[in-house]
């Protein structure tokens, strides 16, 4: 038997499920400590085999094969998956090659490879209610609040427990779709950007050299880039005694996680508002509210809205050395989105208020790029083309491309640095070639 069948996969969540609310009725009933969230993982896997063992008795009972030890195990995984994963979306989690996950209703589902490769795979859900539903159980049970996804709430943005993203839409297009970007590098560091080509040796020094001078770092790409990736490797330069807090629409930075790297850490999450509209808690009040929490540094995960103006205010004011992330299709680009996200935000910036805001705030802004490397069997990889030191302002932001994209493709030295002697003092070794 090399296929589990996902109706029994179904009815067997039901069951355990049941067992398994009724277990915490009873416990309740006794005043007993409620399970915690891995003893109710451990009490389910027990729960599943007894109700595996209780379907091969009645199988053997009434004349039929009952599943092998193979067809156990696999009904056991995917009746787990259902109840605390993600369901049939799993054994694509599970696989460390997949990069993209694109589903446009329950059969249509397309997978994109780290190697660049796409292809479909099988259904994951037997109906487009199905995927609903398991979008819905994500949504309860992911981040800090229950998200909601009905017709009142059509689109979710979450963080799955393993880190990856997932963007989903209803009602708004003729079938439910959701795209999942995996989070293949949850703990990363310079030097692993450096082993696979996205920075080279030098950049890597430099990136670490102003972290570690407390300059503000903008990091600016397209959609899939790999900011947060590139977010989370400079985080990682931050010394440990240092108290961060995050800033996040969806959590997905998950610095809280490493206690060994950050032990000082508060990650934010924006509130989204109750079905009565009520209850919303927006990102640029949150980011108010970290300044008010004593942190060392301020990182925004991405900055998509009137959350702009706050930030930048919070970075020009003392709190040196954040990070956040922005779209952008070019480093020079990235002072006119700014812009034009201030003029969107309650404050109404004007563009030369906004320039002015920018030259105080930002030190850094980072362009990293996703293309198709031919040259390595077309291979898909993200590399740091571009960083712009910020000089001041005339009007509009003056900004220097101290490193800039080569013949050969990759970010070399191309104008002298401003802040060059604290950098140096905090470690950076350049080559000293001027293009």
């Amino acid at each position: 038997m090399s296929e589990v069948d996902h109706q029994l996969v179904k009815r067997f969540r039901q069951e355990a499920g049941d067992r398994i609310s009724e277990q915490r009725r009873l416990d309740q009933a006794a005043n007993r400590l409620a399970m915690s969230s891995e003893d109710e993982r451990q009490f389910a896997r027990a729960i599943i085999a007894q109700i595996l063992e209780e379907y091969a008795r009645s199988e053997i009972t009434t004349g039929r094969t009952p599943p092998d030890a193979h067809a156990e195990e696999a009904y056991a995984a995917a009746v787990h998956a259902a109840l605390f994963g993600v369901g049939r979306l799993q054994p694509l989690l599970d696989d460390p090659e997949v990069e993209n996950i694109d589903i446009n209703g329950c059969d249509q589902v397309f997978v994109g490879y780290a190697d660049g490769r796409e292809q479909q795979a099988e259904a994951v859900a037997e109906s487009d209610e199905e995927l609903v539903e398991l979008i819905q159980v994500l949504g309860a049970y992911s981040g800090l609040s229950s998200r909601p996804f009905d017709s009142a709430n059509p689109q979710l943005d979450l963080r799955l427990p393993d880190g990856s993203r997932l963007s989903a839409v209803m009602d708004v297009t003729r079938r439910p779709a959701l795209s999942i970007r995996r989070a293949r590098l949850g703990k990363v560091f310079l030097s692993d950007l450096v082993g696979n080509y996205t920075l080279t040796p030098e950049l890597g020094s430099f990136l670490a050299a102003a972290i570690l001078a407390r300059k503000n770092v903008m990091i600016a790409g397209a959609t899939n880039a790999g900011k947060t990736t590139l977010l989370r490797a400079l985080a990682n330069v931050i010394p440990p005694h240092e108290r961060l807090i995050t800033v996040e629409r969806a959590l997905e930075l998950g610095l809280d996680q490493f206690p060994e790297l950050h032990p000082n850490v508060v990650a934010f999450e924006e509130r989204l508002p109750n079905s009565e509209g009520l209850g919303a808690i927006t990102m640029a009040e949150l980011v108010r509210r970290s300044l008010r929490m004593n942190p060392s540094r301020v990182i925004v995960g991405e900055v998509l809205g009137d959350e702009i103006v706050t930030m930048l205010n919070a970075m020009s004011q003392g709190n040196d050395g954040s990070l956040s992330t922005i779209h952008a299709n070019s480093s020079g680009e990235v002072f006119n989105r700014i812009s034009t996200y201030a003029l969107q935000a309650r404050e109404r910036l004007p563009v030369e208020a906004s320039q002015m805001l920018v030259a105080g705030a930002i030190d850094f802004v980072v362009f990293v790029q996703r293309r198709n490397d031919y040259q390595r069997g077309g291979t898909l990889h993200r590399v740091v083309t571009s960083i712009r030191e910020v000089n001041g302002v005339d009007g509009r932001v003056l900004s220097s491309e101290v490193f800039a994209e080569g013949p050969d493709g990759v970010a070399m030295p191309h104008a002298p640095i401003a802040c060059l002697d604290e950098l140096l003092a905090n470690g950076y070794q350049p080559t000293g070639v001027w293009r």
